[in-house]
């Protein structure tokens, strides 16, 4: 589904993230946005200056160089569709993807979080909430289990098929645990990066750890 109307006055343009040249319509890569109420920064206390101004006054290496766009960090594409808003006028829609920073890169290929953990919770009514990340190249899976600790052992089977029939990935950890480990930031976004510490500090209290190695 697309991810709204873009708004007048505002233009959106994909990029590809290393090169930051202009991808084609359907293409995927970075989001960066050029608009009257655009941020020129923020406030920190970190000495991070540097990675402010490639956020905040990015340039195409090619094109349209002289435009000053800000990068979102999220993975999407436009895509030119006959769609109508309310006036009867045609706009492009935006789809968003994902984090950038949270793409996994598996046997060669990437694979974004949200499509695995998709998969993840529709394999079993009991599954309230999934989050995925790699460790040492392996796909950790961790589940919130809404039932008993018996039906733990169950989820492990369904978890590892489910992923490897939809997504052709071989599940290295099942971590199953109580609801609301997974941590949510304000936004309701998953941390998952924090959650992958968390696992690594054995910090998770699971229900249930099956290891695939």
């Amino acid at each position: 589904m697309e991810s709204g109307k873009i708004l007048p006055g505002v233009r959106i343009i994909i990029a590809n993230p290393e090169t930051k040249g202009p991808l084609g319509d359907s293409h995927l890569g970075e989001i960066w946005v050029h608009s009257a109420h655009n941020a020129s920064g923020y406030f920190t206390i970190y000495g991070d200056e540097s990675l402010q101004s490639d956020h905040f006054n990015s340039r195409l290496s090619f094109g349209d160089t002289q435009t000053i766009w800000a990068r979102t960090g999220y993975l999407g594409f436009l895509r030119r569709t006959e769609l109508t808003d309310a006036n009867g006028e045609r706009h492009d829609a935006l789809y968003v993807v994902g984090a950038l920073d949270e793409a996994m890169e598996l046997r060669g290929m990437r694979y974004h979080p949200i499509d695995i953990e998709t998969s993840v919770i529709r394999a079993h009514k009991s599954v309230t909430e999934c989050a995925v990340f790699t460790w040492t190249n392996l796909l950790v899976v961790v589940v919130e289990l809404d039932g008993s600790e018996q039906e733990a052992l169950d989820l492990v089977p369904l978890v590892t098929n489910v992923v490897l029939e939809e997504h052709y990935l071989i599940v290295g950890v099942v971590v199953v645990v109580d609801i609301g480990v997974i941590p949510i930031n304000s936004r309701g976004e998953k941390q998952r990066m924090h959650l992958r510490d968390g696992f690594l500090a054995d910090q998770l209290d699971p229900i249930y750890v099956a290891y695939n190695m």
